[in-house]
């Protein structure tokens, strides 16, 4: 009698055909709704706003502001230099200074050119005001489009990396080298061509490499790691959730607190987002609110490069006692 299984047969026709007719249509939608949902739903939430000057005139800026409710964020500072220093220690977007002399708002384009439109649009507008941009975008990306357009390259170069080290049948401590090694070149290639060809990043080649290599190194991780551990399910549900959810919900364009909650604070917790504000840090803002992004991205590589080796050591024990059976 024969015990074998025969060799597998596809699914009927008719049933490959209906999957296809509800499979296309549920992930435009999806793709619809990750990208086009977050944009048309663009708003300042809670957006940190700095203000400073007389406790009278104070008072009278945060009853103008707070008509907005939701909005801003409101952030008491003594005088301008302490304000400035809110600024550029990423604490706030902006600040509204009221002094002797009269009203000046005080932006960041370089933190989001968006919300220092929006700032200039809800403040200068309403009166004689003086706007001072403290940390300005470069003269090469005033709208910040060049670095919110990186954050989609730096995914699927990360996507890539990690499926070839797959497809290659790397693992183990080889796998980890060369996840290591293709993020590091990432790196370097995409800090050389938007700061030095471009000119649209302002800080040290260095750490800017290592942002951008970071952010790469997190996403080939994690691809690789769930291909060891689960196969290549695990490499679609990846690359899946960095293209669907971690670019729309990156804040890039704008800004997270610019983003419908929860979204934004999803965002920052995925290699996208914490990419994005890590570049902007060190490129900007002299590495400033640095610290949070960059643990993100080293979480997600950690866990990722970990679960490679772990993926080869159970490989290898069930390998091992195959053939001591």
């Amino acid at each position: 009698m024969e015990t074998g299984t025969g060799p597998t047969t596809a699914p009927p026709l008719p049933r490959r055909l209906l999957a296809t007719l509800l499979l296309v249509p549920l992930l435009a939608a999806l793709a619809l709704w990750a990208f086009a949902w977050p944009a048309a739903r663009t708003a300042p939430r809670d957006l940190p706003l700095g203000v400073a000057g007389p406790d009278a005139a104070v008072t009278q800026v945060e009853a103008r502001l707070n008509v907005h409710k939701g909005a801003f964020d409101l952030h008491r500072y003594a005088d301008e230099p302490a304000a400035r220093a809110a600024i550029e220690d990423r604490d706030v977007y902006g600040a509204v200074v009221v002094t002797a002399q009269g009203t000046t708002l005080l932006t960041a384009s370089a933190a989001s050119p968006l919300v220092a439109q929006l700032l200039h649009q809800a403040v200068a507008q309403s009166g004689d005001v003086k706007t001072v941009d403290v940390v300005a975008a470069p003269a090469n990306d005033p709208r910040g489009a060049a670095l919110a357009g990186s954050v989609l390259p730096l995914a699927m170069a990360g996507i890539a990396a990690g499926a070839v080290v797959s497809l290659l049948g790397l693992a183990g401590w080889r796998a980890v080298a060369a996840l290591i090694g293709s993020a590091a070149l990432v790196g370097a290639v995409a800090a050389g061509i938007a700061g030095g060809w471009l000119g649209v990043l302002a800080g040290d080649f260095w750490a800017e490499a290592g942002a951008l290599g970071l952010a790469t190194l997190a996403v080939s991780a994690a691809v690789a790691g769930m291909n060891a551990l689960v196969g290549r399910a695990g490499v679609a549900a990846v690359a899946g959730t960095m293209m669907l959810i971690g670019n729309p919900f990156s804040g890039a364009s704008s800004a997270p607190q610019m983003l419908p909650a929860p979204i934004g604070t999803l965002g920052q917790w995925l290699p996208p987002g914490a990419g994005a504000t890590l570049l902007r840090s060190v490129s900007f803002f002299d590495g400033a609110a640095a610290l949070t992004p960059a643990l993100t991205l080293t979480w997600w590589a950690t866990i990722g490069l970990g679960a490679v080796l772990l993926g080869a050591a159970l490989k290898g024990r069930g390998t091992g006692a195959g053939v001591a059976g």
